[in-house]
């Protein structure tokens, strides 16, 4: 091979690798340990988190999940208050999900910056949408994130800015008879990791009941287009033992409190029962 050959196939090679970093010859340091398990064919399980306490944060996070889901759709917590959870238990197992309000630039550059290596975004019915979620959450030459200030390389790595794409996961939930309809193309869109069948609001959009046959069509064509993209599938915690889903949101905060107490409180006569932190017995 000439020497002339031989500069335009590395020249080659480096354009490849910076165009494709999954590349064997460009792998990027992994540490976002839902995307590794994932990727060994294991299922995944998340905590829902809307309370701004940091020491319910870390309690979950040192809990056993593999993520916590950040709740901002359906709360009032604020990107300062999760910034600070996130920091407060920085060393945690659990890897940091948001669930965004909508797929703009401003929320997910938001969560992205604060340390999230996951980013839910809701309602997602147009292929548009899921490139939108793709586009503000990897930078270029992927998307079009901007680079800018915050906790992220403090908490990942000072290669943050090479190794964020292979890590930051785009997760798109389908909740309405619109999504379902285009739900092929919209797990094809590149960078979408995976596909989250909603299984409340599936049913609120059309009324059905989930033991309709009309409703499990919706969930099996999402099932089936999910992973016939090559595409992870996600739903509920209860749906666990279902074929094909191995990314699941599990309970929040209070549903787990509330189930500890039973737990604790199970077989001890009233009046009995013992004290919850020391297990002396309560007069």
């Amino acid at each position: 091979m000439s020497a002339r050959r031989v500069l335009l196939f590395a020249a080659a090679c480096a354009l490849l690798a910076g165009l494709f970093p999954s590349a064997g010859w460009a792998q990027a340091r992994m540490y976002n340990t839902v995307k590794q398990k994932l990727m060994r064919g294991e299922k995944v399980v998340g905590g829902t988190v809307y309370t701004n306490d940091p020491n319910i944060y870390c309690d979950m996070a040192d809990a056993g999940f593999d993520f916590l889901w950040i709740e901002m759709q359906h709360s009032p917590l604020m990107y300062d208050e999760v910034a600070k959870m996130i920091w407060a238990c920085k060393d945690a197992p659990a890897i940091p999900f948001i669930r965004i309000a909508d797929a703009t630039e401003g929320d997910i550059q938001k969560a992205v910056d604060i340390g999230a290596l996951g980013v839910v975004v809701p309602m997602v019915d147009t292929v548009e949408k899921a490139e939108a979620a793709v586009r503000f959450s990897k930078y270029p030459p992927i998307g079009r994130r901007s680079q800018g200030g915050g906790q992220y390389g403090r908490l990942w790595g000072g290669d943050y800015r090479k190794t964020a794409n292979e890590n930051v996961m785009v997760v798109i939930m389908i909740e309405s008879p619109e999504g379902v309809a285009v739900v092929d193309k919209l797990a094809a869109v590149p960078g979408v990791d995976v596909v989250f069948a909603a299984s409340g609001d599936l049913g609120s959009f059309t009324g059905w009941e989930r033991t309709d046959s009309r409703y499990e069509a919706l969930i099996k064509r999402i099932h089936d287009e999910t992973l016939k993209a090559g595409k992870f599938l996600a739903g509920p915690f209860a749906w666990n033992d279902r074929h094909g889903f191995t990314f699941f949101q599990g309970p929040g905060e209070s549903s787990l409190i509330k189930a500890g107490a039973q737990v604790t409180l199970k077989g001890t006569a009233p009046g009995q029962r013992k004290d919850v932190a020391t297990g002396d017995e309560a007069k």
